[in-house]
């Protein structure tokens, strides 16, 4: 079901925001760096029309990124066959959007339509490599391409390597078409396994670099999961054999998590009690325990309160 998949493209972009700054770099050209502001703005829009009740539309993102020059974006992410009328919509979306921000000045309307890219899931032979729009005005012709980015064409090492781990979640579609083999074929389906032990493995080396943090990398696997059991639901071989991977990875990250909790409780205990001695300066302390002189001077200060 495609609400699935839309669902999981929100949730990742609203929970792990930042992972949404490379697709940006990869679709429009641009050279932001990853720290830039990201403002959300409501998903919501009511398309006003004439003697029947306004529709609402709910787009799945808008956004605008605080680079040196403040823009504003729209993502709408695709699992559909084209069929023209996802222009339509996206015109919708992009004219209420500049419209709900628009400023009236002595009569002078100014709207901004957003930068607005599809992101297609799946790719066919009908799948163009942009959208355009032709708006025709009294004062004017006015057009512009809509840029489209297409999962299946990258790679797991297009991915990693331009940090698109956005698109990690809907990987998957690039072998929806091998299902019936994976599903009767132990040989193809252990290979599908291997590629997605190395995601994790991947996944795991960027943590530890700081690139992303423990949320992010479980909100991925998390995602990942959600999606194969959709994709996969006619393949119970493929469901199982990729979801208990996945699945298996969260058990682990929570477990680790759980126990780097019991490891740093521990080694505050420890600190505290050397606090109390009184015999060790605070970097000392740092030093014996593991951890760092910010979290001893905390612990510190909380004793003396």
């Amino acid at each position: 079901m495609a609400n699935i998949y839309d669902g999981a493209f929100r949730t990742i972009l609203n929970d792990c925001r930042k992972l949404i700054i490379p697709v940006i770099n990869e679709i429009f050209g641009e050279t932001y760096i990853g720290e830039e502001e990201i403002q959300f703005f409501p998903n919501e829009h009511f398309i006003d029309q004439k003697d029947e009740a306004d529709r609402e539309r709910i787009t799945d993102t808008n956004f605008t990124i605080f680079g040196k020059i403040p823009k504003k974006y729209h993502i709408e992410c695709e699992s559909s066959l084209p069929d023209g009328k996802i222009t339509i919509r996206l015109f919708e979306y992009d004219a209420q959007i500049a419209l709900d921000e628009g400023e009236v000045t002595e009569e002078t309307l100014t709207v901004t339509f957003p930068n607005t890219a599809v992101l297609y899931l799946r790719t066919y032979k009908k799948t163009p490599d942009k959208m355009k729009y032709v708006i025709i005005t009294p004062g004017g012709t006015v057009q512009y391409d809509v840029p489209i980015m297409k999962v299946q064409t990258y790679s797991l090492d297009d991915i990693f390597e331009k940090r698109l781990l956005m698109l990690i979640p809907f990987y998957i579609f690039s072998h929806e078409k091998g299902f019936p083999e994976y599903n009767s074929n132990e040989q193809k389906l252990a290979e599908l396994k291997a590629e997605y032990q190395e995601i994790l493995k991947r996944l795991d080396e960027l943590e530890q670099q700081g690139v992303i943090g423990a949320f992010d990398k479980r909100t991925i696997i998390e995602l990942s999961g959600d999606v194969i059991k959709e994709i996969a639901q006619k393949y119970e071989n493929v469901q199982k054999g990729v979801g208990d991977i996945m699945g298996g990875a969260l058990i682990e990250t929570s477990a680790r998590r759980l126990k780097n909790e019991a490891e740093n409780e521990t080694k505050k205990q420890t600190a505290l009690k050397l606090l109390k001695r009184g015999k060790q300066t605070v970097e000392e302390i740092a030093e014996d325990t593991g951890l760092s002189i910010t979290e001893v001077e905390q612990l510190a200060g909380i004793q003396t309160v």
